[in-house]
């Protein structure tokens, strides 16, 4: 077991068979005896310029696999089209059910939730978002040998926390650990906000629900776009409202990293938006007016907060300087995003989690496409190699 793989003890592996909390888990045992870089930014510096794989852009060639087989997992986002079919009017997979078989027959071992909701004539219902649709759920994945890691799901918009917003948020843990997950978190930043007096404010709302998720035997979590990796602005003359107007070059993301406990606070890095920020936020204006350069390096923020990142977003791209990102979405293996080097860079491989994602994998054209590229991402994410 190395270090950073604290879940698959014994105990944890049959707490989450049983699908209870680890307190719970551990309070009954107790009692019955009296757990591209790819394209970097366009003219970078060398040192961050990482050389791109040939072929299809996942790597290949003989050596170990930089993910393991239990270790590849997708986001059922990128199916959302899939699980929300009407089975009734078509042959194609339709409903969890049916998504999960098919994601089995690819190879996937794990899965990430974004929502509970599917086609109202699939088995189950239009909403397993409650303690009988979660044990429905759980049976299904038990059934074609996946696990659930994790869940795009609520987190409370009050702050101070709201009786009704507590109790939501109680009742999503309970899902969670119903499942099977070791964490459970949002597709959102903690905050929109540029000024460290709102990521401070962020950083208190976070504290304190990882305390209750952590009491639940869950890892919160936070996935983040590329505004998250944005520089703070924390100094320099003030605006008409009082705001400060200049940046000491600390990023966002890595000011939270600071203010929030790492025993509490998880982050799940999507490696394309942590590209798109290299691209995009290689420069800011110092506290006393001069212009600094600073090129975002994801796989090193990574490695310096190994630890805290469970769980990866594995989402592909194409280099365009013109659509303001840098980076098209495509097939995940299929783009100039380095993940054979990302992946040697940070290690750690049987502690992280990567969920192949790609946003704009349904079509309206081609029905099936989805499932399609899902299939592609589980092959790339399979020939990884070091």
């Amino acid at each position: 077991m190395t270090a950073f793989n604290d879940e698959s003890g014994t105990g944890d592996a049959l707490r989450r068979t049983l699908g209870v909390s680890r307190r719970r888990f551990l309070s009954t045992c107790t009692a019955a005896a009296t757990a591209a870089v790819a394209a970097p930014v366009f003219g970078a510096a060398p040192a961050f310029a990482e050389t791109a794989p040939t072929a299809t852009g996942a790597g290949g060639g003989g050596g170990l696999a930089l993910v393991p087989s239990g270790k590849r997992g997708i986001i059922l986002y990128t199916v959302r089209d899939a699980t929300g079919r009407d089975p009734l009017s078509s042959n194609l997979p339709s409903g969890f059910r049916e998504v999960f078989k098919e994601l089995a027959r690819y190879g996937y071992k794990q899965v990430e939730f974004a929502g509970y909701g599917q086609h109202a004539n699939a088995p189950g219902g239009a909403n397993l978002e409650s303690v009988e649709g979660a044990k429905l759920l759980r049976s299904w994945l038990d059934e074609y040998g996946l696990r659930a890691q994790g869940n795009h799901g609520f987190i409370p918009g009050s702050w101070p926390l709201s009786q009704p917003d507590l109790d939501t948020f109680k009742k999503h843990l309970e899902i969670a650990n119903i499942l099977g997950m070791d964490h459970m978190g949002t597709g959102g930043d903690p905050t929109g906000s540029a000024y460290r007096s709102d990521w401070d404010t962020a950083a208190d709302k976070w504290n304190a629900l990882g305390k209750i998720a952590h009491s639940a035997g869950l890892k919160l979590y936070t996935h983040n776009h590329d505004a998250a990796y944005g520089f703070l602005l924390d100094g320099g003359p003030l605006d008409a409202q009082g705001k400060p107007t200049r940046s000491s070059g600390i990023r966002k993301l890595e000011y939270f990293l600071e203010v929030t406990d790492p025993k509490t606070v998880w982050l799940e890095m999507d490696i394309f938006w942590a590209h798109v920020a290299q691209y995009k936020f290689h420069t800011y204006t110092a506290h006393d007016g001069s212009q600094q350069e600073n090129v975002f390096d994801p796989a090193a923020l990574v490695r310096s907060n190994n630890k805290r990142y469970p769980l990866f977003h594995a989402k592909d791209g194409t280099t365009n300087t013109t659509n303001g990102m840098g980076y098209d979405m495509v097939p995940f293996g299929e783009g100039v995003i380095d993940y054979r080097t990302f992946f040697s860079r940070v290690g750690a491989k049987n502690y992280h989690n990567p969920m192949v994602e790609q946003d704009n994998a349904p079509s309206s054209t081609d029905l099936g496409q989805s499932l399609k590229y899902a299939r592609i991402g589980y092959d790339n994410l399979a020939a990884l190699r070091k």
